[in-house]
């Protein structure tokens, strides 16, 4: 198994993500909404290398969260099931980061905080009841 003091670094910076996006969304209007679905993005492909760190394997630089959970689910099948939030987080890897490339509304911000919730506690229980 993996050093368990670079697991928990991945595992810190990619709650530390997520706890950065949900306090931005407590901010008066205007939110905002692109940097905290980055953030979401960001907090989750923190936790699948964290995975990939658990199982001993390097992760790669990349930020598409798709191409590390078909890492993930060669080890466990089960992260196919978190297919749907990691298709749309992908999305805020890079393109919010630049004027008009993604429209990003209060809605999208919010599915953001919730998928990225999603994709935390499943690998978390995931990591922790081995």
């Amino acid at each position: 198994m993996a050093d368990d003091e670079i697991l928990q670094q991945w595992l810190d910076k990619g709650s530390e993500d997520l706890r950065s996006a949900e306090f931005l969304s407590t901010m008066h209007h205007p939110t905002p909404d692109e940097t905290i679905c980055f953030l979401c993005q960001q907090s989750s492909e923190k936790y699948l290398k964290g995975f990939l760190v658990f199982n001993d394997i390097e992760p790669p630089k990349i930020h598409n969260l798709k191409e590390l959970m078909e890492m993930c689910e060669k080890i466990n099948s089960n992260f196919l099931i978190l297919l749907p939030q990691l298709t749309v987080l992908t999305d805020y890897a890079v393109l919010p980061r630049y004027p008009n490339e993604l429209e990003i509304t209060n809605d999208h911000m919010k599915t953001a905080i919730r998928y990225a919730k999603i994709v935390q506690e499943f690998i978390l229980k995931v990591i922790y009841e081995k």
